[in-house]
This record gives structure tokens, C-alpha cells and sequence, in this order.
């Protein structure tokens, strides 16, 4: 029962916020290239902050599951959004506004946590966040950190990820034809630097080596500003 209680409370406290943090990105990138003319989410109604409607099996709860119970750093993915860049009013420079859609409300949304926690400090009088105040802390928290992780981590600058959307909108057209064939290889490219690199050896790990340090100084400085002097 004691371990059935914790994988509930590690449910409530992880699994719950990454699921919003990533339904909320997936949506602002539709968001944003619905407004630069590309309505193709809104027409296949993934414009929804239905969590259904975005969430992979796997990417969305399976990993990110086994991360949070083991103490790994938690990440995950959902279904992306369909994007017809195609369709887009001014394709080079809306798909770089789009790609970094989904980590800038990834961003918005951990400063809305760390507000959220300096507020409920100020109220409760209690920084230390004790009893009542302890579930609802441990979630705004988690809520923060699993946010600007992803902001971080969706900006490696390698497809599939949004960084390599950046890239790709950025780069000589000439290169494009040759960085369209890599970006063809993109899931592959993902489990790469994400899960073979840190077993070849923990040097190699992007997400522990450079992904979570740069989370990690965000988190402080949004966590310095909500709560001064704690």
C-alpha cells in the first residue's frame, strides 16, 4: 500500500504538471502558426487544452513516469502539432516564430509558477511550505522546473527538437536540401543524445551536461526573485 500511495503522490506531483506543461506547449505552437496563416491544427482540432487529444502514449506518461520514480531529470513529449509550414504567410521567418512558440509558453508558464509560489509564501507566512501548504508548493515547484526544462531542452539545436526548427529557418537556403535529409533522421537523432550518449558515457549527456545546468539557473533565478531572502 505505502508503494502504491507514493507512485499516486509521484502521479499527482509529476506526472500531472509535465502533462500541462507539454499540452500548453504543443498548443502555442498552433496557436501561433494559426495566426501566421497556417490553420492546419485548428482544422484537425488539436487547438485544444484537451489533454487527450495530445498525449503519447509514451513520451507523455510512460517515461516521464519511470523518470519521476527513479529521480532522473523528467522530460517528456506529445503528439506534435501538425504544421504546414507550406501554408505559413512568410514560411522562413514564421517557422522559427513557431518553433519557439511552445518553449516561450513553456517559459511564461514556469514564471507564473515561481509567482505562484511567492505568493503563497507571502499568504501562508511559511517559505518552508509545511502541511497544508506542502502538496500545493511541491506541485507549483515541480510545475516550474519541469517547464523551463523543457524550454531548455526543446531548444537543442538538432531536429526534431524546436532548436533545430530555429536552426533550419536561420540557415543558408543552399543548406537546407542537406539539412532536410538529417532532419529526416530525427526520432533516431532524439534517443541519440537523449538515451545513448549518456550510456556510452555520462561526459556525453547533453541533458545532464548542459540541458539541466541551464534549467537549473533559470529555476534559481525565477525561485530568487519570488522568494528574496529565502
Amino acid at each position: 500500500m505505502r508503494v502504491l500511495g507514493g507512485l499516486i503522490y509521484d502521479i499527482a506531483v509529476w506526472l500531472v504538471p509535465l502533462v500541462i506543461a507539454i499540452v500548453f506547449h504543443e498548443v502555442a505552437h498552433g496557436l501561433v502558426a494559426n495566426m501566421l496563416g497556417d490553420p492546419t491544427a485548428a482544422e484537425r482540432g488539436r487547438l485544444s487544452f484537451n489533454p487527450i487529444k495530445h498525449v503519447d502514449p509514451v513520451g507523455t506518461i510512460g517515461l516521464p513516469l519511470v523518470l519521476a520514480v527513479s529521480g532522473a531529470p523528467i522530460f517528456g513529449w506529445a503528439k506534435p502539432v501538425p504544421v504546414d509550414f507550406a501554408r505559413l504567410r512568410n514560411p522562413r521567418v514564421d517557422m522559427v516564430l513557431v518553433a519557439l512558440a511552445g518553449p516561450l509558453m513553456n517559459v511564461f508558464l514556469g514564471a507564473l509558477a515561481a509567482a505562484a509560489i511567492g505568493l503563497l509564501a507571502s499568504v501562508t507566512g511559511d517559505a518552508a511550505f509545511t502541511g497544508m501548504t506542502r502538496f500545493l508548493a511541491e506541485n507549483l515547484f515541480n510545475f516550474l522546473m519541469i517547464n523551463i526544462f523543457l524550454a531548455v531542452f526543446n531548444l537543442i539545436p538538432l531536429p526534431p527538437f524546436d532548436g533545430g526548427h530555429v536552426v533550419a529557418g536561420l540557415m543558408p537556403r543552399s543548406l537546407l536540401p542537406a539539412y532536410a535529409q538529417v532532419a529526416r533522421f530525427g526520432i533516431p537523432i532524439m534517443f541519440l543524445v537523449v538515451l545513448v550518449l549518456p550510456m556510452i558515457s555520462p561526459r556525453l549527456s547533453i541533458v545532464q551536461n548542459v540541458v539541466a545546468p541551464i534549467a537549473t539557473g533559470i529555476v534559481k533565478l525565477f525561485l530568487g526573485s519570488a522568494l528574496p531572502g529565502v
